[in-house]
């Protein structure tokens, strides 16, 4: 049984709350909402809040709702960060305002423009940073961006997380083909 929901989460300066039939997150970074289910009761004491549940049969949302809470007080407090390398001959990333280009070893290349609230810097061409308040919008775009291109585990190539270990297979043998 997992005990994230009974967890207190701190709450850092300059972070305010406002608390109602959905909670209200506004810190240094951003402002975010975060819905509060039925049976779920939000406090917040001496700089700390607690999510309580009404009963056990609310306990699945207990967890998500103190998770949800808990990022949303990161992410307008520190916010997030996502890396993600880029791996191939010829690849690469290019920004231009909001407006990302990749060329990826398509006959084209890929243009992607950022939603509001998240920012991009490119490194070198190869190593992209994305940084936002909102956890799940930074996770998002990383993953689209990822999907642009999906590491191949025969060569390598393409968009990776940064850290990210894949498993290189071997290729098929030389000689080929069944002899007479």
């Amino acid at each position: 049984m997992s005990r994230v929901g009974k967890k207190p989460i701190a709450l850092p300066a300059g972070v305010k709350l406002q608390i109602g039939s959905e909670l209200q997150v506004e810190g240094p970074k951003g402002k975010l909402v975060v819905p509060i289910p039925q049976g779920i009761s939000v406090e917040n004491t001496n700089g700390t809040v607690q999510i309580n549940r009404e009963s056990d049969k609310y306990a699945a949302v207990h967890g998500l709702t103190r998770a949800l809470a808990a990022n949303a007080i990161t992410g307008v407090s520190t916010g997030w960060t996502r890396e993600l390398d880029i791996v191939g001959i010829g690849y690469r990333c290019d920004l231009k305002g909001n407006l990302a280009t990749f060329s990826l070893g398509y006959s084209h290349s890929i243009e992607l423009l950022l939603p509001t609230g998240v920012e991009m810097t490119v490194d070198k061409q190869t190593h992209i940073v994305l940084k936002s308040h909102d956890r799940q919008l930074v996770g998002q775009v990383a993953a689209h961006m990822r999907g642009l291109r999906p590491p191949d585990p025969y060569k390598n190539k393409g968009v990776r997380y940064t850290g990210e270990v894949l498993k290189k297979k071997v290729g098929k043998s030389g000689a080929g083909g069944k002899g007479k």
